[in-house]
C-alpha cells in the first residue's frame, strides 16, 4: 500500500512539472523544488544547530561594514524589484482588482516573469539576515517568527513563480519589495554606528509597517471572493496567499502585543553612570521591538565604544 501510494504521489509530482511554466524554467533554481528545498534546509540546520555550535566558544564576529553594504545593497535590489513590478504591470495594465497572469511572450508578460523571479531569488539572500544574528551571536533575534517568515517565504514562491509568476497573486510581492526598502533602510543606518541613531526615531513604527503589510495583502487578496467574476486562473494560489496574509498578521499582533503592550521583549535600561546618557544593557538598543546590540558597539564604563 506505501510503496503504491508513493508511486502514485510520483506520477502526480512528475505531471506536475510537465505543466509548469515553461518560461520559468532556464533561470536558476527553478528546474525542480528539491535544490531549493534542501537550501531551506541547510538554513535551517545552520540557524539552530550548526552555527551555535559554531560560535559557541568563540567571540562575535564584528561585521560593521559586511552589514552596511548589505543592507543598502538589499535597498536597491527592493526599489528595483518594486520599479520592476509597477513596469510589467502593476503601474501600466493592471487593474489592481482580479489581474490574470499573462503567459503570453509579450515582452511586458516575460519582464513580469522576470521581476517574479528576482523577487523569489532575493529571498534565498535574505537568509543572510539570520547567518549575521548567529555570526555576531545575537541569539535573541533568531525567533520561530523569524525563522518561519524567512524559510517558509521562498519556499512558496517556488510554486507560484513556477505556476503563476504575474496577476493578482504578485500583489504581495509588490508589497514585501516596498516593506523591505524600508527596513533595509533602517538597519542600513543602525548599522552605520551610534551617530545616526537620531536618524532612526521612527524604529517603533517598523512592526506597525509590517502589520500595514499583511492588511494590505489579506484585503486585496479578499476580492477574489467578493466580485461576481474574476479571471485568476490559479484560485488555490488566492486562497494561500489570504492565509499567509491573515496568519503573519497574527503572529505579528502577538509579537506588537507582547512588545509595546506588555513590554515583555523590551530590555532593561542601565541606570545613568559617570553622568553620561543611560544606554541600553551589553549596548543594546532597539530595532523592531527587539533588544539588539548597537552594531559594532560595546558597552565600556556606562559608555558607548566603538570598535
Amino acid at each position: 500500500m506505501l510503496i503504491e501510494l508513493g508511486t502514485r504521489a510520483f506520477e502526480l509530482y512528475n505531471d506536475f512539472l510537465t505543466k509548469t511554466d515553461s518560461r520559468v524554467k532556464p533561470y536558476p533554481l527553478m528546474q525542480t523544488p528539491v535544490h531549493m528545498t534542501l537550501i531551506l534546509l541547510t538554513y535551517v540546520f545552520f540557524v539552530l544547530y550548526l552555527g551555535p555550535r559554531i560560535m559557541a566558544n568563540r567571540k562575535p564576529f564584528q561585521l560593521k561594514w559586511a552589514m552596511i553594504v548589505y543592507n543598502f545593497s538589499m535597498v536597491a535590489l527592493c526599489s528595483f524589484i518594486v520599479y520592476e513590478f509597477m513596469m510589467s504591470g502593476w503601474a501600466t495594465t493592471y487593474t489592481w482588482r482580479c489581474d490574470a497572469c499573462d503567459y503570453s511572450n509579450s515582452p511586458q508578460a516575460l519582464r513580469m516573469v522576470r521581476v517574479a523571479w528576482l523577487f523569489y531569488f532575493s529571498k534565498f539572500i535574505e537568509l543572510l539576515d539570520t547567518v549575521f544574528f548567529v555570526l555576531r551571536k545575537k541569539h535573541s533575534q533568531i525567533t520561530f517568527l523569524h525563522i518561519f517568515h524567512h524559510s517558509v517565504m521562498p519556499w512558496t514562491w517556488w510554486w507560484g513563480v513556477t505556476i503563476a509568476p504575474g496577476g493578482m497573486g504578485s500583489f504581495h510581492a509588490l508589497v514585501n519589495s516596498v516593506v523591505h526598502v524600508i527596513m533595509y533602510f533602517y538597519y542600513g543606518l543602525a548599522a552605520a554606528g551610534p551617530r545616526f541613531r537620531k536618524y532612526l526615531w521612527w524604529k517603533k513604527y517598523m512592526t506597525a509597517i509590517q502589520l500595514v503589510q499583511f492588511v494590505l495583502i489579506s484585503i486585496h487578496a479578499s476580492q477574489y471572493y467578493f466580485m461576481d467574476k474574476c479571471d485568476y486562473q490559479i484560485p488555490l494560489f488566492i486562497h494561500l496567499i489570504w492565509m499567509y496574509g491573515t496568519f503573519f498578521f497574527v503572529l505579528f499582533s502577538h509579537f506588537w502585543y507582547q512588545a509595546y503592550v506588555k513590554g515583555n521583549r523590551l530590555p532593561k535600561v542601565m541606570e545613568k553612570q559617570n553622568g553620561t546618557e543611560p544606554v541600553v544593557a551589553n549596548g543594546k538598543h532597539m530595532e523592531n521591538g527587539v533588544a539588539h546590540q548597537e552594531k559594532n558597539g560595546s558597552v565600556l564604563q556606562g559608555k558607548m565604544k566603538e570598535v
